[in-house]
């Protein structure tokens, strides 16, 4: 593809501004360690609500929609669609309680909850575990994404991208550190959301395709359109509804959706001004990312069924695309080899933002964790803040450079997505009640984690896997795999928390005083402190659970309503659209009277 001096002129813009950043922020930023990784803890909520969304719209995102669509239909979707109660829970139970806690990490968590040696191996390994090798998977699930773009778009050899897009983006991350990113994504956002809009409303409009009411009468379009899956369709219904509903958004761990909070979500909640700015930055969040970001992406995806109905018309048009890399998920990148001059550079333009933003949080998120809970507490318990700086510098570079030689080896996003999902499966149940029951201890995470990953290998690389579950052959059906993981898992660490012993009443104390979680789940331990003449609650508090629980059961109402409305909207269903819009607008006035009976408890 040529691209015109229009073209380059976006994108030459884009990347000065970017860099321009980074340097501008670039000595206050290594200041010291909470400059350069929370950013002094003064940010207010729409900046990292926009920071959060930009992170979240990777060029591996459009890649896994457009993947998803097309094998699934639109309804497919709600194998992510599901996350958004755990990220109601999270902005309306556990925003507050993070920010109370102020770690620099979440991994510091564990040593504030947890007590002794297993608490220090838990923080050490998890740095490990989540900052440098799940990091390093996640990084190389996007420049994967990237290389993909970058050969259809541009011709481009998979080493040519992973050089181009990584150099400068690791630049900017090792300068500006975590102020850096959340500039940088205030830009990249509008960038991003400008060229998802552009390139959805011109493709639709292509010849091929014929405009929105002809792309809806398509016939390789028409079965993959429902929002909700066929009810009739007993393995789909299971699958793509309901183990995500049921199970999956309180079980499993995912970068960007952890139940209870965590990760780079975390990082942004640390960084807040105060409680109210954390909460409303999640908030903000959650109706951006899942309401109405996708809608732009799955257009595109349905024009592509019109353009490029299976693999062997891409592979037919992109000869040149090796074979280990031909997937649906090429399909995004091949469709938007049709925009126009202009267009096409604020499109690429949008997609180098989307990369950027994504890249430069997991760099800046994953470093953290290796400077606070592993270099510091491991390496060198005395570094100095200038020393901390360096390593988490360094840390930068070397987490690209790793994750860039992965992505080289890797071929599709969905197939990322799906490991990630499993090798997490039954994990997420901790994060969620670690904050309201005493009874957890170090042992209960460590083993859920060691028996979860061990159970997912096992099942993806031996003949276990196809043992226990085939769709004609196995002992149980196929869609049983999720919740066999879930509910070993679950077996497992619960076992392990009643054979060992509970955490010190020191370290209980000590953390009920600091978060003031309440419910009846630290009944005893409040009774125990009361008994030793140790008062431990404050009178001003109050458990505030239960009003988040409804304020997060209208929020999924009030965002479900609007997503799918929005859908409506599209397809032309105005009835549909205007009786979901009404009640969006409900339920939208209900989680307004809720959340202000919260602040109350909020101090």
């Amino acid at each position: 593809m040529e691209l015109s001096t229009l073209d380059y002129s976006f994108i030459i813009v884009f990347f000065s501004i970017v860099l321009g950043i980074g340097f501008y922020v670039s000595k206050k930023s290594g200041k010291n360690s909470s400059e350069f990784f929370l950013s002094g803890r003064t940010m207010p909520w729409w900046l990292l609500g926009l920071s959060m969304v930009a992170t979240t719209f990777s060029t591996d995102t459009p890649n896994l929609v457009t993947d998803i669509v097309r094998t699934n239909g639109v309804s497919g979707n709600w194998v992510w669609w599901a996350f958004l109660i755990t990220g109601l829970l999270t902005v309306f139970v556990y925003a507050k309680l993070w920010r109370k806690s102020n770690v620099n990490t979440d991994l510091e968590f564990y040593e504030m909850r947890y007590g002794g040696a297993p608490a220090s191996f838990l923080r050490k390994f998890r740095a490990i575990y989540l900052g440098a090798l799940f990091n390093i998977i996640t990084m190389a699930s996007v420049t994967l994404a990237a290389i993909k773009i970058g050969g259809i778009m541009l011709g481009l050899e998979p080493w040519e991208t992973v050089v181009g897009a990584g150099l400068i983006t690791v630049t900017f991350s090792a300068l500006g550190g975590f102020k850096g990113v959340v500039y940088t994504d205030f830009v990249l956002f509008f960038v991003a959301m400008a060229g998802a809009i552009g390139a959805a409303y011109y493709l639709v409009n292509i010849p091929e395709v014929g405009g929105i009411e002809a792309l809806m009468a398509n016939e390789n379009v028409t079965d993959k359109l429902n929002i909700l899956p066929d009810f009739s369709n007993k393995k789909a219904l299971i699958t793509l509804f309901i183990i995500p509903l049921a199970v999956q958004w309180w079980s499993s761990w995912y970068p960007g959706a952890e139940p209870g909070g965590g990760g780079y979500i975390a990082q942004r909640m640390l960084a807040a001004k105060d409680e109210n700015h954390a909460i409303g930055a999640t908030f903000f969040f959650n109706i951006m990312h899942y309401a109405l970001r996708p809608w732009p992406w799955i257009l595109v995806a349905l024009a592509s069924l019109v353009v490029y109905p299976d693999v062997a018309s891409i592979h037919e048009a992109f000869p040149h695309i090796a074979e280990d890399k031909l997937g649906h998920d090429l399909a995004y990148s091949a469709m938007l080899t049709k925009l126009p001059s202009g267009l096409l550079g604020v499109v690429l333009a949008s997609l180098i933002a989307a990369y950027m933003s994504t890249i430069s949080t997991q760099l800046n998120w994953g470093s953290s964790y290796i400077v606070f809970d592993f270099y510091k507490q491991q390496v060198n318990p005395n570094a100095t803040e200038k020393q901390m700086v360096a390593v988490g510098r360094i840390s930068t570079v070397v987490l690209m450079i790793l994750s860039a030689g992965l992505a080289l080896a890797l071929e599709n996003a969905l197939q990322i997505f799906d490991i990630l999902l499993t090798f997490g499966a039954g994990t997420g149940l901790i994060f969620i009640l670690r904050w309201f029951w005493w009874r957890i201890n170090a042992w209960s995470e460590i083993t859920a984690m060691f028996a979860s990953g061990i159970i997912s290998i096992l099942l993806k690389t031996t003949d276990l896997g196809p043992f226990l579950f085939a769709e004609t052959t196995g002992v149980f059906p196929d869609w049983m795999e999720y919740p066999f993981v879930v509910l070993v898992t679950t077996a497992i660490w619960l076992s392990a928390t009643f054979m060992t012993q509970p955490e010190s009443k020191e370290t209980l104390r000590s953390f009920y005083t600091r978060i003031q979680p309440g419910g009846p789940g630290w009944a005893k331990v409040v009774k125990d402190a009361n008994a030793d003449g140790e008062k431990i609650t404050k009178d001003n508090e109050k458990w505030s659970v239960p009003q988040g629980i409804t304020a997060m059961l209208l929020g999924c109402v009030l965002i479900y309503t609007i997503m799918f409305a929005t859908g409506y909207w599209i397809y032309g269903r105005t009835e549909a659209a205007l009786l979901l819009t009404g009640v969006a607008v409900i339920s939208g006035f209900l989680l307004i009277r809720a959340w202000n009976k919260m602040k109350e408890n909020i101090l």
